[in-house]
């Protein structure tokens, strides 16, 4: 199984940070470019339903339950799930003094069918999630400052 964990320090409030990275169509500006459509399919109570397209225009549906009194919130890639077996995700928030931390988890097996392993995707992950994390520092700041 694969096991991400990335962080960063985002200097706003925590209702900032967690509204400003919970707003499903910002995710084509905050993920930097890997999607090209980012669109809620559905929302019910604190469940919000979403589909993404990345750049070569592969979909798939996912389900992101959002726990703000409870700092956090947990994802899981719903449909289609290859080339995962499954994909959960946690994100942390926790307040400090210089800001917010933002805590990116990922637990995730990949399909025996597919293109890489384990390993190789923990790579691709924790490369791109650290890019990721930047920009949603420098988008959150930015307009926290407003």
């Amino acid at each position: 199984m694969g096991h991400t964990c990335n962080s960063i320090i985002i200097n706003a409030p925590y209702d900032k940070v967690f509204d400003i990275s919970n707003d499903i169509p910002r995710w084509t500006e905050l993920f930097g470019g890997e999607y090209k459509k980012a669109e809620v399919v559905k929302k019910e109570a604190n469940k919000i339903t979403f589909r993404l397209t990345d750049d070569e225009d592969k979909s798939w549906v996912s389900w992101r339950l959002l726990f703000k009194d409870n700092y956090f919130t947990y994802a899981e890639r719903h449909e289609p799930k290859f080339p995962f077996k499954f994909m959960k995700i946690i994100w942390l928030y926790t307040p400090k003094p210089e800001g917010t931390e933002l805590v990116w988890i990922q637990h995730f097996e990949m399909d025996d069918k597919a293109k890489f392993n384990d390993e190789q995707v923990e790579g691709f992950i924790n490369k791109h999630s650290k890019e990721n994390l930047l920009i949603f520092k420098e988008a959150i700041e930015k307009e926290a400052k407003k």
